[in-house]
């Protein structure tokens, strides 16, 4: 009989993967906590939370419980012309803990579609107001949002777009604010908003994650929010990463000391990654500017799972575990224990950089040379981990850890010992060093 893995292989197509070199892809079965478990009973530590959804632990009992109630009651119903509980509870209970601004939620069904939700809210708002020429967007060189038409546009031109640039509408891109380049970003924010075209800035706040967890302060981040403000131009936060307790607060939008986003968008971590579901919030002035009796200036967007009651009730039960004070103290200890490995790995041979917010940690190895996501040092980092039964995917010679919020400083131990068998592995890729001709034999 043919194995899992071989099956998958006769009938399926992954993502990010050529499918002619690939490997077999590991068979999971079954999750539990921070576990994963293959068909064959290896587990698999999850040190990035399956793609960052997972908040709480696999397979976690009570949003099952609360999946099983919903699916026994409502699987789905149609989302113009109705409504059901879920997805109206959902909406009040996050705009109680977002910014006050935001005033309203359309549902989608992943972040790139959130993410298409923003974009066209923006620009159908300056088109209903008589502003069409405000259509250009301002993002972060090496930004993601997604992968989807609008979502690709907005985001880093790279090999994984690289076949659709001729389709993709143009942007405008800043340089990423890391310490140091705060005020030749600003300048250059500032000579774009000259423009009278510049209709959006959407970033990922304080963490670029397929950058390679890039991060910046809240206080340079909320000075570009500030400036896009005195002109007029809305601001999106992609929030799909940062999102519910990853770095730190519920969101990353918090740590802004003064403004706030006009849109935010969400995914991932919503569901504590049980179901596939996104959603849009906005503020309360350009919900009002699709308000009209002239029904061409509604907003024309929708998905067949809309608002899905199952992936709101999902959200509702993860929200519930976020909140809870276990899971603010899950989230505390995460960030201690990243601190402190920080401090012991900084600075050594073989590690350039180190960077931490909240529940992310992400190492920088040196390896004498520019390294890309499809190095061959980036394989050997993903075979070394999955040799050690851990599940990572680097990005390039940078690799994060993302954990679930349930992992134990034991299996955080384990995640470590990982990283630091990957510095070993960089110092075997270092150059043997140049001796002087006089130490030659």
């Amino acid at each position: 009989m043919p194995t899992l893995a071989e099956r998958d292989y006769a009938v399926l197509w992954h993502p990010y993967t050529q499918m002619q070199t690939a490997p077999l892809p590991v068979p999971i079965v079954r999750g539990e906590g921070s576990w994963l478990i293959a068909e064959d009973g290896t587990r698999y530590l999850d040190g990035i939370s399956s793609w960052w959804v997972n908040l709480h632990g696999h397979a976690h009992p009570h949003i099952a419980e609360r999946v099983s109630e919903q699916l026994r009651t409502l699987e789905h119903v149609l989302f113009a012309g109705f409504t059901h509980p879920t997805a109206v509870e959902l909406a009040e209970q996050l705009l109680a803990l977002l910014p006050a601004n935001q005033a309203r939620v359309f549902y989608s069904d992943n972040g790139s579609t959130a993410v298409e939700v923003a974009l066209k809210m923006v620009l159908q708002y300056f088109h209903n107001l008589g502003q069409p020429e405000r259509r250009t967007f301002l993002c972060f060189q090496n930004s993601y949002h997604g992968d989807t038409f609008g979502a690709m546009a907005v985001s880093s031109r790279g090999a994984f777009t690289q076949p659709f640039w001729p389709l993709l509408f143009d942007v405008e891109f800043l340089d990423v604010p890391v310490p140091g380049q705060e005020q030749e970003v600003l300048s250059q924010l500032d000579a774009l908003l000259a423009r009278p075209d510049v209709a959006g800035f959407i970033f990922e706040p304080l963490v670029l994650g397929t950058a390679g967890m890039v991060m910046y302060t809240p206080e340079v981040l909320d000075e570009l929010v500030r400036r896009c403000h005195q002109h007029g131009v809305l601001c999106i936060a992609d929030e799909v990463m940062t999102g519910f307790g990853r770095t730190g607060p519920l969101f990353a939008s918090e740590l802004l000391p003064r403004e706030q986003p006009d849109i935010m968008c969400f995914s991932k971590g919503l569901t504590g990654g049980t179901l596939a579901m996104g959603l849009t919030t906005c503020a309360a002035p350009i919900y009002a500017a699709f308000l009209s009796d002239d029904k061409m200036k509604a907003l024309f967007h929708g998905h067949s799972y809309t608002a899905n009651p199952v992936a709101c009730a999902a959200a509702l039960a993860s929200l519930e575990l976020t909140r809870a004070e276990a899971c603010t103290q899950q989230r505390q200890r995460l960030a201690a224990a990243h601190a402190a490995f920080r401090q012991e790995i900084e600075g050594l041979p073989g590690i350039r950089q180190v960077r931490h917010q909240g529940t992310i940690l992400a190492v920088e190895y040196d390896p004498g040379e520019g390294t890309s996501y499809f190095s061959r040092l980036r394989d050997a980092f993903y075979q070394l981990a999955i040799d050690n039964h851990v599940v990572l995917r680097p990005l390039g010679n940078v690799v994060y850890l993302l954990p679930p919020y349930c992992t134990t400083n034991e299996e955080l131990e384990l995640l470590y010992a990982v990283l630091r068998q990957m510095r070993e592995l960089v110092l075997d890729f270092l150059p043997a060093p140049t001796l002087p001709e006089y130490l030659h034999d």
